[in-house]
């Protein structure tokens, strides 16, 4: 008797397919086959900026088919989810994420500090934007959407210098020849989860959340978490001016024995980029959020609220 695969939604870019095909094949392995059901999203119909349609755009369409039964496993890019969460739905694994940083691609080849003033950068993340403008280099950034073939095309035909992109995206499809320059951290911190999958299924399906829980990577989990609990104590959407990033490091106590603890930084930067407001923590990997959540609170008390939003 066959069984029926496993319905798995998925936005139908090739970034998002590439993606959800990677989670399909891995479950197929294990004895699950699985396919592709694509949907589209207000993300994929729109071409107005990310910032000005909402929080979501990507992710609710497929929320709701998986609601709906239009689907059984729902595949985001873990940066796009609100952070609030979803009682019905069960995050069953966060696979091991890719490189969270961003990357450049430039059209001569040069690598950030070698842009000349006044090159024309795109991207599309207000965070990326305001972290580019605080480094001071004259740089002319200019409003950037569509798939990622597209974002390196506008950089091929001489529309813009450069463009500013998630390095996870080029490596899902195979593209990292175009990376000028894998943008350190320390330059530009990348967006909480940025790099990192989600895959939900509905809570009441307690078979379907252990089978897809042999997904699951816990050091990747517990860094996300606390990514976001920076977020979401913030009250900041997925397209605030907020990076942050999280690992899993191994520090040696008194006793020299050697144990895992859990480094996490974060930053708000002002929208023109006059301001950057940093701050850094370490802690148990078991408290993953109230890390994040302290993180939060101390760049709240040094003045955060005014960036992630001017009108406060």
């Amino acid at each position: 008797m066959s069984v029926a695969p496993l319905r798995i939604g998925t936005r139908g870019s090739l970034l998002a397919t590439t993606q959800a095909q990677g989670i399909a094949d891995r479950l197929t392995a294990a004895g699950h086959p699985a396919e592709l059901v694509i949907i589209s999203t207000d993300g994929d119909t729109s071409t107005a900026p990310v910032a000005q349609i909402g929080v979501g755009v990507f992710t609710t369409a497929i929320r709701i088919a998986l609601r709906d039964n239009e689907c059984d496993v729902a595949i985001h890019s873990y940066k796009d989810l609100p952070t609030k969460p979803e009682p019905d739905l069960a995050m069953a694994a966060v696979p091991t994420r890719v490189d969270p940083r961003d990357a450049l691609v430039s059209r001569d080849g040069l690598v950030l500090g070698q842009l000349p003033p006044g090159s024309l950068v795109g991207t599309s993340s207000p965070r990326r934007a305001a972290q580019l403008r605080a480094l001071g280099l004259g740089l002319e950034i200019r409003p950037l959407r569509g798939n990622l073939d597209s974002r390196l095309g506008k950089v091929a035909n001489g529309e813009l210098d450069a463009v500013v992109v998630a390095r996870a995206g080029l490596v899902r499809i195979g593209r990292t020849d175009a990376v000028t320059e894998a943008i350190d951290p320390v330059v530009m911190l990348p967006a909480p989860a940025q790099g990192a999958l989600a895959v939900e299924c509905r809570a009441d399906d307690a078979e379907l959340v252990r089978i897809l829980a042999e997904l699951d990577d816990p050091s990747t989990r517990a860094a996300v978490d606390a990514e976001r609990a920076v977020l979401a104590t913030l009250e900041a959407g997925c397209t605030a001016p907020v990076g942050a990033i999280a690992e899993v490091v191994e520090s040696i106590n008194e006793d020299g024995h050697i144990f895992a603890e859990l480094s996490l930084r974060a930053a708000v930067a002002a929208e023109d980029g006059s301001e950057v407001i940093r701050a850094s923590r370490v802690g148990p990997v078991e408290r993953a959020a109230e890390l994040g959540k302290d993180l939060a609170a101390e760049l709240l008390e040094l003045g955060a609220a005014a960036l992630v939003d001017p009108e406060s």
